[in-house]
């Protein structure tokens, strides 16, 4: 016989066979998908965006962010784009530092929400006023909390438009700061970006992240915007994405001048539930995507709870030498993955903290994913 059933009579053996089939899984993500971000040119063949483009930034109780940041916008160097700020229903001084602005600005645009008659979830009303109000097909959304990576923004997202396309995904990460949490954070996010950006380069997207996304005005209204899941607080970037990208419609933005950054949670439980809103609208993302990012996850925390039953059950240097190269294999891909995206991100020392924080969110994901069965009221401010 070619194939000796014998060798499953062995639990060692099978955890052995478990945990290679969970690598091989692992680096299939790695290569096939993850690794499709180190091969896409940063930089253009010099060739300049000049459609018009309205930005669009929802603020609730934002004085410090809009005071802090807005200039940066507003004077992007572009040729022709507005700005709106949706102010929600804000009670701070937000109005009359925008009434301000509009003095300064020829381009800027404000649109108050006086009424709390919000029907929608979360952000989704103001986000659905600011796009009704902006006058432009190409919309550039992102917080009020964000700071552009440089002056030329605008031009660098806009310029991954093309006939087909009608989304362009782009990065939106966090400023370095000291401490371990904040380099966990921007692990995170790097770790989110990879897995969605590499996704989308193998034509299949499935979410964007509200502090850096774009898209046609055209393509919001043809698809009922955020109707079929406004009741849900989160949801209003990622969901609606996750609702109508296609494999020939979304396009991914890696130069540097495309990036934003914002300001990092200062401690664990603001981060904590920053992370617990994220994740509610996991659940309601298509089929397909459920499934292969749950097989992501899966693969991942199986791979070191079957290299640690192995540590524990045996006794056979064979093992421990195999179970060692494996681990060496997948660790050694993960490294060489966090090291050329993270300089593609402007992250280039996070992969010395990978291995660490891979196990550390292995453990956190999930208490996130549990911790929002019980308590499911997420505000978006």
């Amino acid at each position: 016989m070619l194939f000796d059933f014998n060798f499953f009579k062995n639990p060692e053996n099978i955890f052995i066979t478990l945990l290679v089939f969970f690598t091989l899984i692992q680096l299939f993500y790695h290569w096939y998908y993850f690794a499709r971000i180190l091969w896409k040119k940063s930089f253009d063949n010099n060739s300049k965006a000049d459609l018009p483009v309205s930005v669009i930034i929802c603020a609730k109780n934002e004085y410090s962010n809009l005071k802090n940041n807005l200039p940066e916008i507003l004077e992007q160097d572009y040729p022709d784009f507005e700005v709106i700020v949706v102010n929600d229903f804000s009670h701070d001084d937000s109005y009359f530092l925008l009434k301000e602005f509009e003095k300064k600005y020829k381009n800027f645009n404000v649109v108050h929400l006086r009424e709390n008659v919000n029907f929608f979830e979360g952000k989704k009303l103001a986000l659905a006023v600011g796009i009704k109000s902006a006058k432009y097909e190409h919309l550039l959304l992102t917080d009020a909390d964000c700071r552009p990576n440089s002056k030329l923004w605008i031009e660098k997202m806009a310029e991954n438009f093309s006939d087909k396309t009608e989304i362009v995904l782009g990065y939106g990460g966090y400023l370095t700061k000291s401490g371990f949490l904040n380099k966990l954070i921007r692990f995170d996010t790097l770790t989110i970006a990879i897995q969605y950006m590499g996704l989308a380069l193998a034509n299949k997207p499935y979410m964007g992240v509200g502090r850096n996304l774009s898209y046609k005005k055209s393509l919001f209204f043809k698809s009922g915007g955020f109707t079929s899941h406004y009741k849900i607080k989160s949801g209003d970037d990622d969901l609606f994405i996750n609702q109508v990208a296609g494999k020939n419609n979304s396009a991914v933005a890696i130069h540097p001048d495309s990036f934003t950054f914002s300001e990092p949670k200062r401690n664990f439980s603001a981060w904590f539930r920053q992370k617990k809103r994220h994740m509610s609208t996991g659940k309601y993302y298509k089929s397909a995507h459920k499934y292969r990012l749950g097989m992501l996850s899966l693969s991942g925390g199986l791979f070191y709870l079957t290299t640690i039953i192995l540590l524990l059950i045996s006794n056979q240097l064979l093992t421990f030498l195999l179970v060692g190269l494996v681990f060496f294999i997948r660790t050694s891909s993960m490294l060489i993955l966090f090291y050329y995206c993270g300089k593609k991100f402007n992250e280039p020392k996070l992969f010395l903290y990978s291995p660490m924080f891979d196990i550390i969110m292995v453990i956190l994901n999930p208490v996130f994913a549990l911790s929002n069965l019980f308590y499911k009221k997420n505000k978006w401010k």
